[in-house]
């Protein structure tokens, strides 16, 4: 898997820093419920680099194909649930959602007069991505994100980010970027961190990363964001936890535990 995950010797990674108030990165949502994946998706990503490059969504995706992902979980965030209900303000009957052939939508029928509609986003979280391809490309992509064509979202067009989104372009293949980056969580998360466990020098942390033998199918390979002709392929991912450094000042090294309790060890384990 090391070698799949290495870029060639004219690729390169771009490194994002992905957080805001609000994130929803949906793959499967559709009518009224529109969930989230606890972590973004390659569309969701490739979507925002399109937007910063200035690529509407009608034309092909062109050199923004073939990219590979990789995404670390530096905080969860908590799971947010909007409710909503939607009426017609003159009191009407809601229209159906097909249309007829003169593209009229009719009413419903019996008639509904209201309609439920539930989102979710991830509140508070904080993700780093890991975009590999050709050198130049990515220095593109790094220029296009501090001065966007377009507004970037993360996910949604209501969810911006919340500060500048680049780290930088790095040569390291993407799993070694992601365990060097140093940890990107919030202060409120890294204060309350430090509080249960000192100033460690470094934290554990959720890595996915794309892999031909990986251990979960995504259906989030984006093909084309035309909204007349909107597709997506599959792609393997494996997670694994990396230890990253977690970037305090004058951190303290992890104490020596060698000489704690191990209740398995007269089992021999």
């Amino acid at each position: 898997m090391e070698d799949e995950l290495m870029p060639g010797p004219e690729q390169a990674v771009l490194l994002l820093r992905l957080a805001g108030p609000l994130q929803s990165w949906g793959d499967q949502s559709a009518f009224n419920r529109r969930d989230t994946r606890p972590q973004p998706t390659k569309s969701g990503v490739i979507g925002l680099l399109a937007a910063a490059a200035g690529h509407p969504r009608h034309e092909p995706l062109g050199d923004l194909l073939g990219l590979t992902m990789g995404v670390r979980v530096d905080q969860e965030g908590t799971l947010l649930r909007d409710y909503h209900t939607v009426s017609d303000y003159q009191g009407r009957p809601l229209p159906q959602a097909g249309v007829s052939a003169k593209g009229v939508q009719r009413p419903t029928s019996p008639a509904k007069y209201t309609h439920i509609t539930q989102r979710f986003y991830l509140q508070d979280a904080v993700f780093v991505a890991a975009v590999a391809g050709p050198r130049p490309l990515m220095e593109s992509l790094a220029e296009a994100v501090t001065r966007p064509a377009f507004p970037l979202a993360l996910g949604r067009r209501s969810c911006v980010p919340s500060q500048p989104i680049l780290l930088g372009v790095t040569s390291e293949p993407i799993l070694d970027a992601l365990t060097s980056q140093p940890w990107q969580a919030g202060d409120p998360a890294r204060t309350a961190w430090e509080r249960r466990h000192g100033r460690l020098a470094s934290i554990d942390r959720m890595v996915t990363v794309e892999a031909v033998d990986g251990d979960q199918i995504l259906n989030d390979e984006p093909v084309s964001f035309d909204p007349h002709d909107r597709r997506y392929a599959t792609r393997r991912v494996t997670h694994l936890w990396r230890s990253i450094p977690t970037g305090f000042d004058n951190p303290v090294p992890p104490a020596d535990d060698s000489s704690a309790h191990d209740p398995f060890a007269l089992l021999g384990w």
